[in-house]
């Protein structure tokens, strides 16, 4: 007996819409009995962590500040998944736009301007492309695995950072901690709404990007470009198009909203840098591409669902005094159910059964 999967000759547009909601609720049902097997009670842990965030008006501000880094590199996952290449390395590419959009406000600290924020924000986003540049030059040119090469990169982005916060750029004023000297405050991105909440034009940022994004795939040239050496390399060809192009165009693009996300979070949330200045953005922004459908303006949708998992689990160690590990968890499940249930509506599954022949061992 052998287990293989059929492409199905016609795709459910109807499951294609829902497979997404399909996905949440299993994930919600099998983390109800994730939580029974805690000990918990499954219908009070749920509602901690999923409604109870969202009843201030406070709260509300850190889910935005939560969602903001994830949209952004989600939008440009989206453009690096659609014309298939695969960019795993935004991670890192976050870090890297943290640490360049952090040049100024560290080594020229009394330097007080108002062009300081726009120029840290431009340098952010140009690190993560360069760092993305990286990957890109290796697929175009030598066809090397992405996958690989983005992802090996971030350890290189992170154990970089750690090394200049311990070092060169360490606070000499911090008592010998692992931080960089506080931004002034022309260097801090500032609140968006500051009498009710926190939350930073990151988030603005996010859904300019947002839907910047889905107007360039729906109605432009570029747009037409990338889905069509997507869905094939050879037919985009034949229209005259250049997939070593689109390698540098997803990757520098995909690079620098992830570096714009990575300064963004720095100046708007921390203040200064520090070993940690992500809880796996660059990573769960994959799944919140995915949940969207690769489509920018689900994946605004999706990021408020995904960064509720970072502002639920922080809720529940609190009220149920769990572990940190349940939001990684619940968005372990939430990618596995998405892919699948987007596996179940372009496959079925077939059980073939074969006999040994007479006078086989």
């Amino acid at each position: 007996m052998r287990i293989e999967l059929e492409k199905r000759a016609e795709v459910s547009k109807l499951f294609a819409f829902v497979s997404p909601l399909l996905a949440l609720v299993l994930t919600l049902a099998f983390g109800a009995i994730m939580f029974a097997m805690l000990g918990k009670d499954p219908v009070e842990s749920l509602d901690a962590f999923f409604v109870e965030p969202l009843l201030e008006v406070w709260s509300l501000h850190e889910l935005a500040i939560k969602a903001a880094p994830l949209i952004l590199i989600a939008v440009g996952l989206a453009v690096c998944y659609r014309s298939n290449n695969w960019n795993i390395g935004a991670e890192g590419q976050f870090t890297i736009g943290a640490i360049t959009g952090s040049y100024l406000p560290i080594v020229f600290y009394d330097w007080h301007s108002p062009f300081v924020l726009p120029l840290m924000l431009i340098l952010g986003a140009l690190g993560g492309a360069l760092f993305a540049a990286i990957p890109a030059l290796l697929k175009a040119h030598f066809n090397t695995n992405e996958i690989l090469t983005s992802l090996m990169l971030v350890y290189i982005a992170q154990l970089f950072l750690d090394w200049l916060v311990r070092g060169a750029w360490r606070d000499p004023q911090g008592f010998n901690f692992p931080v960089s000297r506080d931004f002034a405050p022309e260097a801090v991105l500032p609140a968006i709404w500051e009498e009710s909440g926190r939350a930073h034009w990151a988030f603005i940022f996010a859904i300019i990007a947002a839907f910047g994004v889905w107007f360039m795939l729906r109605y432009t040239l570029k747009g037409f470009e990338i889905i069509v050496l997507g869905q094939s390399e050879r037919a985009g060809r034949f229209a005259g198009f250049s997939s070593k192009k689109m390698i540098w165009f997803s990757f520098l693009f995909s690079g620098a909203l992830a570096g714009l996300a990575g300064i963004s979070e720095v100046s708007g949330s921390i203040g200064h840098l520090q070993p940690a200045i992500s809880p796996g953005y660059g990573f769960t922004a994959i799944i919140v591409a995915f949940l969207g459908r690769l489509n920018p303006l689900g994946i605004i949708a999706s990021g408020l669902v995904l960064a509720l998992t970072y502002l639920g689990g922080e809720a529940a160690q609190l009220s149920l005094g769990v572990s940190d590990k349940v939001t990684r968890v619940f968005q372990g499940l939430l990618l596995f159910f998405v892919l699948s249930c987007d596996t179940l509506i372009y496959y079925k599954i077939r059980i073939v059964w074969s006999r040994l022949r007479s006078g086989a061992v």
